[in-house]
């Protein structure tokens, strides 16, 4: 494969704040206005765990008068660095107005090697997969020390792990590796599907960005792995051009789109987001780093960003820099939405809105999908452990930011 390398229970009380309509001219690209809707849906503080990494995806028709239902995976995050408890999920069939608690999936529990390893799956992006009726769920497995330390000794320590969710049953599968991916023993000896978003084309096949490492766990590199799924098994079938930069430990956490024909890849590294373009997901453009249309740098770095996709416009979700956020670890607050230069790769500076608040705390690995033809969410929590709100206002509040579009977005059924 080509490898490009560049040197350098119940809704908790809503808190809801209004951002009004952006009108300014946005370089005479077609303007998408939209407005901010920020919710609570759950809100708990504990000595013990922070929830975690939030990401909902919608179940079409399975909701109350015809809406989609939708679930949200989540976890805890169990005072080691990114050391996590098996998975959770919660639930809302009226569209936000009411969240069940999260709820300890049994499939989905800690499993044990012989030798008493922790098997977990952590980083887990959900989404529907149309033709089969199914959702699927998919992130790392990860093995832990009996003191929460990552175990990378192993070939595939980190591998791609996905369950299905079945509304009809409302049974969850135990998770399972995708099949047939090479390389165990050399490049692919890591593969993280974290933290990211994928697609699902029109003949069902799955668009899955993955980062990977080989066994001296060197700069990681992006790919996006073609699967197949067949309602039970995802299997791999191809993958595409191998990405990465020196230094900043490489790229990682890419996430996917598709907009008007053209694939967008936007990816992760310590000193500076990329994006890249392709026209079948799989053979990527020189890859760019994030600026706004004024050419400055965008000041997103060592976090994920994600898109929100419409039939009017693209937008980009993202933490960064310059925002009177110096306190906050990596800058990882507020975060922001703006619309994206689709020909330029650039942000649109004068569109960008604040979608969660910054609170004290940063916000920790966040989503974002398309509801209904009107709503796309962004969902995240604030990261704290503690029994005590924080002076500035953060309470362990688990978000979702409704992205409410002026127009109907003709992408969602």
């Amino acid at each position: 494969m080509k490898r490009s390398v560049l040197l350098a229970s119940v809704l908790v009380i809503s808190v809801t704040v209004f951002y009004g309509f952006y009108r300014e001219p946005v370089n005479k690209l077609e303007r998408l206005q939209f407005r901010v809707q920020t919710d609570v849906a759950h809100q708990e503080l504990n000595k013990n765990f922070s929830w975690f990494h939030p990401r909902a995806a919608a179940i079409p028709g399975f909701g109350k008068r015809g809406n989609p239902a939708v679930i949200m995976t989540i976890q805890k995050h169990l005072n080691v660095s990114d050391y996590y408890s098996g998975m959770y999920y919660m639930r809302t069939d009226d569209l936000g107005k009411n969240w069940s608690a999260p709820v300890e999936i049994p499939q989905l529990k800690w499993q044990y090697e012989p030798d008493g390893t922790t098997v977990s799956v952590a980083d887990v992006t959900p989404g529907w997969h149309d033709k089969t009726g199914k959702l699927i769920a998919i992130g790392i497995k990860v093995r832990y020390s009996k003191q929460g330390k990552q175990l990378l000794d192993k070939p595939r320590s980190h591998d791609a792990a996905y369950a299905i969710f079945d509304p009809v049953t409302n049974l969850w599968t135990p998770w399972k590796m995708i099949n047939d991916v090479p390389d165990a023993n050399s490049k692919f000896f890591l593969v993280n599907p974290g933290c990211v978003q994928w697609l699902v084309k029109p003949d069902g096949k799955i668009l899955l960005p993955i980062y990977f490492s080989g066994p001296e766990l060197g700069e990681s590199s992006v790919t996006v792995l073609e699967c197949s799924f067949d309602g039970t098994t995802l299997s791999y079938l191809q993958h595409g051009d191998e990405m990465t930069v020196m230094g900043g430990r490489g790229l990682g956490e890419p996430s996917l789109v598709l907009f008007k024909g053209t694939y967008y890849l936007t990816m992760r590294n310590n000193f500076k987001a990329y994006v890249a373009t392709s026209k079948d997901g799989l053979h990527w453009s020189p890859y760019k780093p994030w600026t706004f249309d004024d050419g400055s740098d965008l000041g997103s770095y060592n976090t994920q960003a994600h898109w929100l996709v419409h039939s009017g416009g693209l937008f980009l979700s993202y933490t960064r820099r310059g925002a009177q956020n110096d306190h906050i670890a990596r800058n990882r607050a507020p975060l922001f939405v703006a619309q994206v230069d689709p020909v330029k790769l650039n942000v649109i500076r004068a569109t960008e809105q604040v979608l969660m608040p910054e609170r004290g705390v940063m916000l920790g690995n966040f989503g974002a999908s398309a509801i209904t033809q009107s709503e796309s969410w962004v969902t995240d929590a604030e990261y704290m452990v503690g029994d005590k709100p924080h002076p500035r206002g953060a309470n362990g509040t688990v978000w979702a930011a409704r992205v409410i579009w002026s127009k109907k977005n003709k992408l969602v059924k």
